[in-house]
């Protein structure tokens, strides 16, 4: 378990891809990570990672967002033809 000061540990998950359904660098729904004290988890799209971020620190360190479920985030790639929706959930 990470120490308060290493953030808590959250979990990203591919849960749909929209458009034609297909990630222009291969990923599929299901794909998962986690991320703790690691800068960028090995793998994933640096786009997607960049539009994850600002959503992923909070989680990381006790924020939340008013229009979520506690601990939890769902954030889109930034590919407006194919955008990859990732679900963020703070690991118990």
């Amino acid at each position: 378990m990470s120490t308060a000061d290493d953030g808590r540990r959250v979990t990203i998950e591919i849960v749909e891809i929209q458009g034609t359904g297909a990630c222009s660098v291969g990923h599929v729904v299901g794909d998962t990570w986690e991320v703790d004290s690691e800068l960028v988890p090995t793998g994933i799209c640096g786009w997607a990672y960049g539009a994850i971020l600002p959503f992923l620190q909070p989680l990381r360190f006790g924020g939340s967002f008013p229009w979520e479920a506690e601990g939890e985030a769902v954030v889109c790639c930034p590919d407006p033809a194919n955008p990859v929706v990732f679900r963020l959930r703070v690991c118990e």
